[in-house]
């Protein structure tokens, strides 16, 4: 890689860190950290970036945030990429009629990504997923779906090399996950039984672009006795329903977030 490439590869993993810490921020270190690059180099890289306004620090603290230019650039994309605005009736409509809290994720690369959240009337909520969060394919029930509706040489070649194990602990050994998929597979949608979290299940429905490919996923989320072996096969129907509604409407529009 030559070094303009490794200065915008730098870049981006110092600003997927601190977006990882929205809202609060996190310190230099922290982000270092989540980076995997050394201390001094992303403490440069961030001081430039404020000059920017594309980070800035929180008030009083040593915490960084994104800074209000992400925002204005990210509203010039959104142009062109959002897929919100369809999603967001349907994402509202899942948690009114369940109670449960319901979100909108996209996936870019070998990530889901949470787009939206919309909480329903039901108090105790989990709190694993929240706009802006990020897990690989095969993690949480937004990843689960979207990698069981993908190819089995694309899946058995993510397998081989993403060690999710390490992360997220032995109920995500690649033979679990091969579990996981044959279970979606057979019944459309998937199912986190508290894999994350315990005791915070969830289960998602895939959406698909205009060439039938696993772009997005529709998640309903909760604590374990409202996803009783009564009620999930209701909850699991219902976004199997809005999942192909919502795909029709963005194979109409074009829909794709531009990255396989």
């Amino acid at each position: 890689m030559n070094a303009p490439q490794d200065l915008v590869g730098r870049i981006y993993r110092s600003l997927r860190a601190v977006a990882g810490h929205e809202p609060a921020g996190a310190t230099t270190t922290a982000i270092a950290r989540d980076a995997g690059l050394p201390r001094p180099t992303v403490h440069r890289l961030l001081t430039s970036l404020q000059g920017v306004a594309l980070v800035e620090r929180v008030a009083g603290t040593d915490n960084w945030v994104l800074g209000p230019e992400l925002y204005l650039l990210g509203v010039a994309a959104a142009r062109r990429y959002d897929v919100t605005e369809p999603a967001m009736p349907v994402v509202r409509r899942l948690a009114l009629a369940t109670g449960e809290s319901a979100f909108f994720s996209a996936r870019r690369g070998e990530e889901t990504v949470c787009l939206i959240r919309e909480d329903g009337a039901f108090p105790i909520r989990s709190h694993v997923l929240y706009e802006g969060a990020r897990f690989p394919l095969g993690v949480v029930s937004a990843g689960m779906v979207i990698l069981a509706h993908l190819p089995d040489a694309r899946v058995e070649e993510y397998l081989a090399r993403a060690d999710l194990a390490a992360e997220y602990g032995p109920q995500h050994e690649a033979a679990e996950i091969r579990r996981h998929i044959a279970q979606t597979r057979r019944y459309g949608y998937a199912v986190n039984p508290g894999l994350v979290v315990e005791g915070s299940w969830g289960t998602a429905a895939a959406v698909f672009d205009v060439a039938g490919t696993p772009r997005w996923a529709l998640t309903l989320t909760g604590v374990e006795h409202r996803f009783t072996a009564e009620r999930l096969p209701q909850l699991g129907e219902l976004l199997l329903r809005e999942a192909h509604a919502l795909s029709e409407t963005l194979a109409g529009r074009g829909a794709a977030d531009g990255r396989g």
